[in-house]
């Protein structure tokens, strides 16, 4: 049982957790409405990019089999490392979280951009195991293993040896096991941003560190100009090489995926002259339609038929660099020049619409809530357990319970504003053109009690939207917050009963949001248009999440 399970079933027999202050949520729905997915394509041939929207970086996937594993960045949201599976590597269907215990992903005190770092799958067919291997920032890194992803995973496993980040496993034809990371490079360092990848033995059999590490890349591509963040490594071996692809430039506009290959796993290491195999960087028109950026942070695997395809992380901006959805999850198809993979040639846009292989065509998609394009997510509340689609800020207490009437919130006396777990349940925004809605039962006794929506990047970049009262006077409250909290408008309902229904809607068109409001059974009536929501893109926040859509309540 997940820990979401967990925290259900909990509150579930003991309803007396529940006091005066909660909120009930009758419902929750979201849908997205892209320009850039209402175009008409054949989806018996082709699919779209972003295969999985909305906060989703750092992807890294695995076959089994005919079937496909992928995982994602978690940072400081619980549980960890979201997990999904596939059967045609386009179509995904979240089958739970890596990490779904308290014990595995401790993130108390964590920044919204700490936690868990670049999480990296791998299956050893050697031993028919997983391993899921990650850094949790501050903490160390570690790894956990599964022989079923679907059934949950081990105890972590720190290796307090990696000095770094993004490790990752490769498990060689004869079973031997190596880990590669980020790492300082050894020595005083020639520039700022110079870093290096390193390479250790790993015993299979002890689960751990065989020896010291060598240093396998220092610097990365082209030395001569002081390439910056060599990370995310990944190792292979494809033919009669060894490959160790990597992400260079930093995470934002000049982010690429490079790759070198050897004869030995602890090198010498040739680079690929036709580096950067991927970016988006330069050579492209600044005005192109459908613009994605940042790509890098790939990851390859050959599928069951023998073609190879690459994930890689990538960003949507409606302007400049802005974007509020954060970094998500695009696939290409890999083809190979004079035994290097290209993943993309250069000067080459990141395509919105590709073309599917022929036996993606043949193979029926595990039916799964859509993660990508226009789609529609409704959720009641209902079922005895939590979509998986759901995360929390940080490790939650036991504040909440499904059922019959929706999603009840016990309110804690944490704000989001607070660098602790809020009384709130998430839910990422997918879409640069979206709306969302929830009706909300709740009756405030004072100024400090709250329950609506909020809009999430991290603790001084958000918004808030509810129910509260304001000098004792019941009302609808909006704020946004750059740094500092600002009233965008009020809405007093006096003469009402305390406890009537307040429906909240938000639409969100890329740097403007709309926030509406109605009372009882009323219509919809508008809150404020046209605010500026540029607060919850990174660009301005920091960090390395994306904007999340929150259920808060709070005393």
């Amino acid at each position: 049982m997940n820990k979401i399970n967990i925290l259900s079933a909990v509150l579930l027999l003991f309803p007396g957790t529940m006091n005066a202050q909660t909120a009930t949520f009758h419902y929750f729905c979201y849908h997205g409405n892209d320009a850039r997915f209402q175009e008409a394509i054949d989806k018996n041939r082709e699919y779209f990019n972003p295969v999985i929207a909305g906060y989703h970086p750092d992807p890294s996937f695995c076959r089994a089999g005919d079937t496909y594993y992928l995982v994602n960045s978690s940072f400081s949201y619980f549980p960890g490392v979201p997990i999904y599976q596939s059967k045609d590597l386009i179509h995904w269907n979240q089958i739970g979280h890596v990490l779904d215990r308290a014990s595995q992903d401790p993130l108390d005190h964590q920044n919204v951009s700490g936690g868990i770092f670049a999480p990296a799958i791998s299956y050893n067919r050697h031993n028919k195991t997983f391993y899921m291997i990650t850094t949790n920032v501050g903490k160390g890194s570690f790894f956990v293993k599964t022989k079923n992803p679907e059934k949950g995973w081990s105890d972590p496993i720190y290796l307090p040896q990696i000095d770094g980040i993004d490790p990752s496993f490769f498990f060689d034809r004869d079973g031997k096991g190596y880990i590669v990371h980020n790492a300082p490079v050894y020595g005083k360092t020639a520039y700022e941003g110079q870093r290096a990848i390193r390479i250790f033995r790993f015993d299979v059999n002890g689960d751990s560190i065989i020896g010291k590490p060598k240093e396998i890349v220092r610097g990365g591509t082209h030395v001569d100009k002081h390439p910056i963040w060599i990370e995310g490594p990944h190792l292979y071996r494809i033919g009669k090489f060894y490959y160790l692809m990597c992400a260079e430039g930093g995470t934002s506009t000049d982010h690429s995926e490079v790759i070198f290959r050897s004869a030995n796993p602890m090198g010498p290491w040739e680079e690929d002259p036709g580096n950067p195999i991927l970016t988006q960087r330069e050579g492209l028109d600044p005005n192109r339609l459908d613009k994605v950026t940042c790509t890098g942070h790939a990851d390859l695997l050959q599928s069951k038929s023998g073609d190879w395809w690459a994930v890689f992380l990538g960003c949507r901006p409606y302007k400049d660099d802005l974007y509020n959805t954060g970094r998500e999850t695009f696939l290409l198809p890999v083809t190979w020049e004079k035994g290097w993979p290209v993943i993309l040639q250069k000067g080459k846009a990141v395509p919105t619409v590709c073309q599917m292989h022929s036996w993606q065509w043949k193979t029926k998609a595990i039916n799964a809530i859509p993660v990508t394009g226009n789609f529609t997510f409704r959720d009641d509340f209902h079922e005895q357990k939590l979509n998986p689609c759901w995360t929390f800020l940080r490790n939650p207490s036991s504040f909440y319970t499904l059922g019959q009437d929706g999603l009840k919130i016990s309110a804690l006396p944490v704000t989001i504003e607070q660098k602790k777990s809020p009384s709130a349940l998430f839910y990422r925004q997918q879409n640069t053109t979206f709306s969302t809605e929830t009706e909300v039962v709740f009756s405030p006794e004072n100024d400090k009690q709250f329950a609506g929506l909020c809009l999430f990047q991290n603790e001084k970049y958000n918004f808030v939207f509810g129910k509260t009262r304001i000098n004792n006077r019941l009302a609808i409250l909006l704020t946004r917050t750059e740094l500092m909290p600002v009233t965008i408008g009020t809405v007093f309902i006096d003469g009402k009963d305390s406890n009537v229904p307040v429906r909240l809607k938000i639409h969100g068109d890329g740097q403007y949001y709309d926030f509406y409001y109605s009372i009882g059974n009323g219509g919809w009536q508008v809150m404020a248009r046209g605010v500026d929501a540029s607060n919850l893109s990174t660009n301005k926040s920091g960090g390395f999440v994306g904007t999340m859509i929150g259920l808060y309540a709070s005393k």
